[in-house]
């Protein structure tokens, strides 16, 4: 009988571990800079940096002998906070009105005040708090329940299904208020967005003139812009910052 291929004897000393296979880490955005990702997607022949303000400041140099082109060390004093920056071939005016109308809505964090009411209807909680039709929006999943009493709101479960324990709606923010850590938070959980993401240009950098241009606040104000430009298409890059209901500034 010929001898089995299956049967051989491998001794512990030279066997080789199992090492688990590691997937990539996904990418991440920062959660409250949100906005930028579609900022940069619909800015054409532009690109956003937004990182560590020391590795930026590095890159664009401390004194004219650290400074890859001239000039372009005096962007630096103003990388500080939540500043990125951004590299385009539109001329800045074009820049400067593109961020004066780009506010899009995001959720409001503790500090901030609220825009408007949010109230939670009586009855069985939906996903959505009454802020869509009610054939639109589905109930609260029951695992959410030890969320909201933990956040204060008055809940308890009948048959599967979340339930406000009181007769009338239960009152989360009136408007002007202050928000809370806890009132944020359940804005969040209903989808419930009273904030505006802004975008505010603090200066820029002409490669052609070398020349550094600071933008004052009624320039990017409404009404239009008045900052003169060329209109070229050589890259020019300037600091602007981000933030929600703080704005966000970025240097092009």
């Amino acid at each position: 009988m010929p001898k089995s291929k299956r049967a051989k004897i491998v001794h512990t000393s030279k066997t080789q571990k199992k090492r688990q296979r590691t997937n990539p880490p996904p990418l991440r955005q920062h959660p409250r800079m949100h906005p930028p990702l579609p900022l940069h997607l619909r800015l054409q022949h532009s690109r956003l940096f937004f990182g560590k303000t020391k590795v930026m400041s590095h890159a664009l140099g401390h004194t004219p002998s650290t400074t890859p082109s001239p000039s372009l060390h005096l962007l630096t004093p103003h990388l500080h906070g939540p500043t990125g920056l951004l590299f385009s071939s539109s001329p800045p005016p074009e820049i400067l009105s593109y961020f004066t109308t780009y506010t899009p809505l995001d959720y409001a964090r503790a500090g901030t005040r609220a825009s408007r009411d949010f109230v939670i209807p009586r009855g069985v909680v939906s996903s959505r708090g009454g802020e869509i039709p009610v054939e639109e929006d589905v109930a609260m999943a029951m695992s959410v329940e030890p969320n909201l009493r933990r956040l204060g709101v008055p809940v308890r479960l009948m048959k599967g299904r979340v339930l406000l324990d009181t007769d009338e709606g239960w009152t989360v923010c009136r408007k002007g208020e202050v928000l809370g850590s806890g009132q944020s938070s359940l804005l969040k959980m209903f989808g419930v967005q009273m904030a505006e993401f802004r975008v505010r240009v603090v200066a820029w950098y002409e490669r052609e003139t070398g020349e550094v241009r600071v933008v004052e606040g009624e320039e990017q104000g409404e009404g239009g812009v008045s900052v003169d430009g060329d209109g070229d298409e050589d890259e020019e890059m300037g600091v602007a910052e981000g933030d929600v209901e703080e704005e966000t500034e970025i240097e092009t």
